[in-house]
């Protein structure tokens, strides 16, 4: 049998499949290069959280031993004269650099290539701490496994395996978007149950946007409306991800990417939004992107039958949303609504389509497996590279099924316990000694909407008496003096100041962290101070004796005003956050030496003085650059190049 008629069943992948790698570069490139203009303030030796204190580099123990404790690449410093920090740099630069040549050209998208990434990012991130257990750094690394399963083909061309690893991504993609719509009605959060989420969301989100001020004052029935479709987009559409019928999929992709553009111009989610558009992307294949006709699509009664079907399946979608959520045209025009379900209904449904899913993933992904079967059986006369085509794909598969099999856990765990206690212990076994590899995560945001009543933000003070006057430090992104412009950050993620955002959620107690933010500005520690707003500091001379931090709640400031007043926000103290603090006050130099913050033992020195002055070179003049206009500046680069050669 030709090669030609042997996968006339299945649409082609190849373009798509390359398309979903080299975004994946992109993707890959903003994240290490945001990592690594934060490296000397978050984890350098005089930094928030040393690394050097995760990593003990003069230990005696075996390497193998070391791995086993933290699987991580930073082990390997002292063999290049390095310490952890300058490691870290090392491996932040080496992934944006190998990340940009897989973006500006096919040919870097090969498996050695995608190892090397995600084994860089698991290196950093086992050393990441709190300022790096965020979903999306998890979902890179989950992406990241997956872009390995697509390239272990060796092969430019498509392989019979390309749908199956697809189908892979399209999982991962299902798993990120069902599960991040179904917790947050779990959770039985009020918020979201009343339909009330987004009147909050865009004041309360993490770094909001501009646009996200003019959307917080959108009409109640509009933001109601939108609740609605978010939930119906992240709850239903994702079910669509699996149809056999493309143009049902490509108007889910078109859904979510939507869904995606809007969360991304109202808030700043780093690369979470980028990425997740960049899975969806296993939603197409080739001829969405150059419209080829087949046999099949030539038949008209094909077309009406596509056709008809599309619209029973969105129609009833449709219906079924007006009739769940109570949808009424009132007679001023407006759209009321309200969900029409309980929540002894809906954990009823969840105990349904949870397991139910599984199902059809299994069905799914077993047709997808039998057609690689058949086309590596098939698609090559010779029978040398027959063999050789077979034997490839039954690896491939075999490792599709096994992450595929992993991914059962988490995702039950987080949405239908029940379910996970039925799992063969086997498969609980082998996902607990892959976790720390996050070849497989579980995932859901938004789980409860936070700043009900307005958003709590941390706002950190110094003084040169105990009396005041109290001046307050600015951070570069986040909330602060109710005058500063909203920003536009994405795809860089601003660590520290995402971290307030969760600190601000809690107590210090819970957040030990902020002890070594304070004692680091009471000092005036050159590389903390870059992370925050270093032209409004207030102590550019000379660091203050004391720091205390309040708690304010923040308000956006009323529609009517805007159009007459500078300020965005407006505010009032609520509390102390934490007491006053001077940098030799002995409690706080206690705490900070049990965690290693401060320690007595010398660091390991940095022998390798050439690669030393190159790195310090190079981050003097990076530094220079904001850090969002450097990360688009290398996209528009790679861009270019791309046009140019």
């Amino acid at each position: 049998m030709a090669a030609t008629t042997s996968t006339v069943s299945l649409p082609s992948v190849r373009y798509t499949r390359n398309l979903l790698l080299r975004s994946m570069c992109i993707i890959y490139m903003f994240a290490f290069l945001s990592f690594y203009v934060q490296i000397p303030g978050l984890y350098g030796d005089n930094g928030v959280l040393p690394a050097k204190a995760q990593l003990d580099l003069n230990s005696p123990a075996p390497l193998l031993l070391k791995f086993k404790q933290k699987p991580t690449l930073l082990w390997f410093a002292p063999y290049l004269g390095l310490n952890v920090e300058y490691m870290m740099d090392v491996f932040a630069l080496t992934g944006a650099l190998l990340a940009f040549l897989g973006f500006v050209k096919q040919k870097f998208c090969k498996l050695p290539m995608f190892v090397l990434l995600y084994s860089l990012y698991l290196s950093l991130y086992q050393v990441g701490q709190v300022f790096m257990w965020f979903q999306w750094d998890e979902l890179l690394l989950e992406a990241g496994i997956l872009c390995i399963v697509l390239t272990m083909s060796w092969s430019k061309k498509v392989t019979p395996t390309d749908p199956v690893s697809l189908w892979l991504v399209r999982w991962l993609l299902f798993r990120v978007m069902f599960s991040t719509g179904a917790v947050k009605l779990i959770s039985k959060c009020p918020v979201w149950w009343n339909l009330d989420a987004m009147g909050v969301y865009f004041e309360s989100q993490v770094i909001p946007t501009p646009l996200a001020w003019y959307a917080h004052h959108l009409p109640a029935w509009y933001l109601r409306l939108n609740t609605v479709f978010t939930n119906v987009v992240e709850l239903v559409i994702p079910f669509l991800f699996f149809f056999p019928i493309r143009r049902i999929r490509f108007i889910a992709f078109y859904l979510h990417v939507f869904l995606q553009a809007i969360t991304i111009i109202t808030g700043n989610y780093n690369f979470y939004n980028l990425l997740a558009i960049c899975l969806s992307i296993s939603l197409l294949d080739d001829q969405f992107f150059y419209h080829r006709k087949s046999k099949t699509e030539s038949s008209q009664i094909w077309k009406y039958l596509t056709n008809l079907i599309c619209l029973a399946v969105y129609g009833g979608i449709l219906f079924g949303t007006y009739k769940l959520f109570n949808l009424e045209l009132k007679d001023d025009w407006t759209i009321s609504s309200k969900i029409g379900f309980t929540q002894k209904e809906f954990d009823k449904a969840i105990s349904i389509v949870v397991p139910a899913s599984v199902c059809v993933a299994i069905a799914s992904l077993g047709i997808a497996i039998s057609y690689s079967v058949v086309n590596s059986l098939f698609s090559v006369k010779d029978t040398s590279k027959k063999v050789k085509l077979f034997v490839k794909t039954v690896i491939i598969n075999a490792v599709v099924i096994y992450i595929f099999a992993l991914s059962i856990v988490p995702y039950t765990t987080s949405l239908y316990p029940k379910l996970n206690s039925t799992l063969p212990i086997q498969l609980k076994t082998q996902y607990k000694k892959m976790e720390p590899f996050h070849v497989v995560n579980s995932y859901g945001l938004f789980r409860k909407m936070t700043g009900v009543n307005g958003r709590p933000e941390i706002i950190i003070e110094g003084s040169n008496s105990i009396e005041g006057p109290w001046k307050e430090y600015q951070f570069l992104y986040k909330p602060g003096n109710g005058n500063n412009s909203l920003p536009f950050v994405a795809p860089h993620q601003p660590r520290l100041d995402w971290q307030m955002w969760f600190a601000a959620l809690g107590n210090y107690h819970q957040n030990p962290w902020l002890m070594s933010l304070a004692y680091r500005i009471l000092n005036a520690q050159p590389e903390v101070m870059a992370l925050l707003n270093e032209v409004e500091n207030p102590f550019k001379h000379s660091p203050p004796k004391y720091v205390r931090a309040s708690l304010f709640n923040y308000h956006y400031t009323p529609e009517k005003n805007k159009q007459s007043e500078q300020a965005w926000w407006t505010r009032e103290r609520a509390s102390e956050y934490f007491p006053i603090f001077s940098k030799d006050h002995p409690p706080l130099i206690e705490y900070l030496q049990k965690m290693k913050i401060i320690q007595d033992k010398p660091a390991p020195k940095v022998t390798n003085t050439v690669l030393k002055n190159a790195l310090d070179t190079l981050r003097s003049v990076v530094r220079k650059f904001e850090a969002t206009l450097l990360l688009w500046g290398m996209f528009t680069a790679g861009c270019a190049i791309i046009m140019t050669v």
